[in-house]
């Protein structure tokens, strides 16, 4: 058994660049353990991830807010709190908040993830993730 005491995850004051656009306040609340690392992440509005993928699937939990997602070749999602997302192994996607709210998740990650590039601008504010519902 591993427990984490609040005190003892590694915080940031704010991540910009690296593996995010805009800024994120990622939380590592499980260090790597048996292939799985739990992050919790509060994104700024129009912050988010590079595009990506993990090597056994990933878990969104939404926390707080609205944010948006998408899958490397399908439309731009709305998420809300409450909601769960599951991408299944080798799916490149991105995750963050919408541009117009701050979105809270927390990522529960199943072995390596691999970043690529950035989410253009141009990609991210399409029509389909204006909806303000």
């Amino acid at each position: 058994m591993i427990i984490v005491h609040p005190e003892g995850q590694a915080g940031t004051a704010g991540k910009q660049g690296s593996q995010f656009t805009g800024q994120a306040f990622p939380y590592l609340t499980l260090p790597s353990t048996d292939g799985i690392v739990i992050n919790t992440v509060n994104f700024t509005p129009g912050a988010r991830t590079f595009w990506h993928t993990h090597e056994r699937g990933q878990i969104l939990q939404i926390v707080a807010g609205r944010g948006l997602t998408q899958v490397e070749g399908g439309p731009v999602e709305i998420l809300r709190a409450g909601d769960t997302v599951w991408i299944p192994a080798g799916e490149k996607h991105w995750h963050g908040a919408a541009p117009d709210s701050f979105m809270t998740h927390t990522a529960i990650s199943l072995g390596t993830t691999d970043w690529a590039d950035p989410v253009d601008d141009a990609d991210y504010l399409t029509s389909e993730n204006q909806d303000r519902s």
